[in-house]
């Protein structure tokens, strides 16, 4: 019997400060959301109020409650304690019952002993995070990484220290579910599903309360038994079922999603789950992933924890940014290595729309200590979140770190370390052999970027994973055509949040590119000066706010739409992109293509575009139609080249038929002048090609028709083009913060028409709705 403890917790700063004793606390949750709640501090997110709010990092906190408890007749009760951020002693009626050192595992402690009947007071002390990791750097001596933090010398997620993205806010907390199971005889400890095409190997753990004696044992899959038994002082067995004409789990795009009920009893303990049955492979030197016998091209993002404080993060936001990465044509998320394990409802989600999860174990751009206490607890954690996730189909790939085999080869780290331990033992040794132990059918990979082999250039394109940053950090975004990749695991370009989205957080007035909420909601290095930069010669320079912000905006959509499209074109030899990065965890400017407010940036249609299953796009010296279906794809490709008035200069069609999951490249002419455009067109798919830069490109200035009509939720927008209009963008959240529209960055010809769909919580003002700065294109009327 399982009995939550979510109610009556109070959360208190062990020192002199009154104001912060017995603080109402919501568990799930954190000091800083507690605070929050209780007026205590101000809004973290909003304007530079997260500058001040360091001291709580090196706080000490006691989260208190009383738990009404009485005899009930089992042989045992255990205190279950999910997630624990980080440094924790609990105690039950002043007993000390366990101590924990990491947010990314799981604890369970026996308290039969300590319980009394009526009312126990439960206590959980938590260390001030950074004592304890500056007191642990100390000991073993300094690690070299881009951030002048020790998220190193904790197990705990490294992003609550600062990120190029994310603000510098240390929680403590119970921060997962925490409750008392009861509990006699014998107790299902772990479950592991090896996942077949025809069925699956259940590997049952057991764990005795008493005398360990002989335990039978079942599993059903799919209306199939199998039955075992374990021994008298065993603890574990395997199971074998197999699964008649089974209905495989695919990814999305290549079939459907079945899953299984898988049900396991032991005893009088029942466990129940589900399961789906598809194999996984992982070819090394051209990293494909093979599901079913089936080659998939990844269309990915990369997820960083969707909130700094990740208890609020619960399923209504993880089914909208799911939702926001499928309808963008994502078909997996790789989950960051600077971030958490995530939730069960985080990968029973992806099981059920078909998402790939590549999911890296918590090591980032750091170098790592391996002696104790982090080894031992590595090790305990890897067991607890293998043993845990393995049963999910959506999971594919286990992966050791995010950048810190590319830090020690290339970024200077192997002088500084001076024959420290870097986390290489973690990379090579221990993390590959637990996999290989307890979920031997998933493929590892030791880091990304990596190669294949410790010898190996970490950035050789010609095998393994890449990261792409030179485009954003050094050179224009049309060097991305400079790359001939096999799997690209992160690239991307900034821009700012929508409008909405940083008005909430910032309260400068006037806005402005420099305005100090601007700039302190920019964490990147040099981040604005790169925004203007990376204009190039694409875009005008901005003269006020609003050019500024939907012209880097624009350039952030154009410059990652570019990349996508090239990998892509590039299948078969480039068999992934994986874009840096689908979410924020706060509003921020950053990489992201959904902002912190949860808003679609431009980025986001560009890419719904780019990820579309169908692409049309001008690759090198032709035209390449990607094929990522598993139809063929026939049509007639017509390419026409135009005037800007719209009028045909000369036009050419021909049959092409392109293969399922192939790509064609037709050679075409791509000749033109400033004051032309060539379009392609194929069975609905199109791309628009201009001779030179948008600055030096004749356009007329912007004329339309337009009309606004109410309709249930919100109101269509018509624009009829006068004239050409080049990347037409509608920002109704400039109106009000609820309004959304579905389509952005859309280029019509004469006489052309799109209808846009705004829907927002109140009526918006029509005439608002098509004039500056909701309504841009590039080629409007300048004042």
């Amino acid at each position: 019997m399982y009995r939550s403890l979510h109610e009556g917790w109070t959360v208190t700063a062990l020192g002199d400060d009154d104001t912060l004793r017995d603080v109402p606390a919501t568990v799930p949750g954190c000091v800083h959301t507690d605070l929050l709640a209780a007026g205590l501090i101000e809004d973290p997110y909003r304007d530079d109020n997260e500058v001040r709010l360091g001291w709580i990092g090196r706080t000490h906190w006691r989260y208190t409650t009383e738990v009404q408890w009485q005899p009930e007749g089992f042989d045992r009760v255990d205190l279950v304690c999910d997630g624990l951020d980080t440094i924790a002693a609990v105690t039950v009626n002043g007993r000390r019952v366990g101590e924990t050192a990491n947010m990314h595992r799981r604890y369970r402690f026996d308290v039969t002993p300590h319980l009394r009947p009526g009312p126990n007071e439960l206590v959980v002390d938590f260390t001030a995070p950074y004592e304890y990791a500056e007191a642990q750097a100390g000991k073993l001596g300094a690690r070299p990484g881009p951030y002048d933090e020790p998220y190193a010398f904790i197990r705990k997620m490294a992003c609550n220290f600062g990120w190029d993205w994310g603000p510098t806010l240390v929680t403590a907390g119970i921060w997962r579910r925490i409750g008392l199971h009861s509990w006699s005889g014998t107790r299902i400890a772990e479950v592991r599903p090896h996942s077949r095409r025809d069925g699956a190997d259940v590997v049952v753990v057991v764990e005795h309360a008493g005398a360990a004696a002989a335990v039978e044992v079942s599993a059903a899959v799919g209306g199939v038994r199998a039955e075992g038994r374990i021994a008298a002082g065993r603890t574990e067995t395997t199971l074998r079922v197999d699964v008649p004409d089974a209905r495989l789990w695919w990814p999305r795009g290549h079939g459907e999603q079945h899953l299984y009920d898988l049900s396991v009893t032991a005893a009088d303990d029942v466990w129940t789950g589900r399961v789906g049955l598809r194999d996984v492979e992982l070819d090394p030197d051209a990293f494909r992933l093979v599901v079913n016998g089936e080659s998939v091209f990844v269309r990915g993002f990369n997820w960083i924890p969707d909130d700094t404080f990740p208890a609020r993060t619960g399923p209504a936001r993880l089914a909208e940014r799911f939702g926001q990465a499928v309808d963008a044509g994502a078909n997996m998320l790789r989950v960051w290595g600077g971030g958490v394990y995530e939730s069960d409802a985080f990968y029973a989600r992806a099981d059920e729309l078909g998402l790939l999860i590549w999911q890296d174990f918590p090591f980032a751009c750091a170098a790592y200590p391996e002696e104790e206490p982090f080894a031992a607890e590595v090790e305990a954690e890897a067991r607890d979140n293998i043993a845990r996730l393995m049963g999910h189909p959506s999971l594919v790939l286990w992966c050791g770190n995010n950048e810190n085999i590319w830090g020690h080869q290339q970024w200077g780290w192997a002088g500084e370390l001076d024959g420290r331990s870097w986390g290489a033992g973690f990379y090579y040794d221990l993390l590959p052999r637990l996999v290989a132990e307890l979920d031997p059918g998933r493929p590892y990979w030791p880091g990304t970027p990596y190669s294949g082999h410790p010898d190996r250039d970490v950035l050789d394109p010609a095998t393994g994973t890449i990261h792409i940053w030179t485009v954003w950090g050094e050179r224009d975004w049309t060097h991305y055509a400079d790359y001939t990749p096999r799997f690209v695991a992160e690239f991307g370009f900034q821009g700012p949040p929508a409008y909405a989205t940083l008005r909430a957080a910032v309260s400068d007035e006037p806005l402005t590119p420099d305005s100090p909420g601007v700039r302190h909601h920019q964490k990147a290095a040099d981040g604005n000066a790169k925004l203007l930069s990376g204009l190039g010669e694409h875009l005008p320079r901005p003269e006020t706010f609003d050019d500024w912000h939907y012209w880097t905006q624009l350039n952030q959509a154009r410059a990652m739409a570019f990349g996508v499209r090239r990998f892509r074109a590039l299948m078969p030899y480039c068999m992934g992109t994986v874009v840096w990065q689908l979410n924020d965890c706060w509003p921020v400017t950053s990489w992201a293509a959904v902002d912190g407010g949860g808003r679609r940036k431009p980025l986001w249609y560009a890419l719904r575009r780019a990820y579309a299953p169908r692409l049309l796009t001008f690759h090198e010296d032709g035209v390449a139609a990607v094929n990522d279906t598993a139809e063929p794809w026939t049509g007639t490709l017509t390419l026409t080249l135009r005037d800007l008035d719209g009028a045909v200069v000369s036009s050419s069609s021909r049959p092409v038929t392109v293969a399922p999951r192939t790509v064609t490249l037709v050679p075409a002419g791509l000749a033109g002048d400033a004051g032309q455009l060539l379009e392609a067109t194929l069975d609905g798919a199109r791309d628009v090609r201009f001779f030179a830069e948008d600055p030096r490109v004749p356009f007329p200035p912007a004329a339309f028709d337009a009309q606004v009509t109410d309709v249930p939720g919100g109101h269509e927008v018509r624009i009829t083009a006068r004239t050409i209009l080049r990347d037409l963008a509608l920002f109704p959240d400039r109106l009000h913060p609820s309004a959304t529209v579905d389509d952005q960055l859309v280029t019509l010809l004469p006489g052309e028409s799109v209808v846009f769909a705004v829907r927002a919580e109140v009526a918006l003002e029509p005439a608002a709705l098509v004039a500056h700065p909701v309504l841009r294109c590039v080629n409007e009327p300048r004042p």
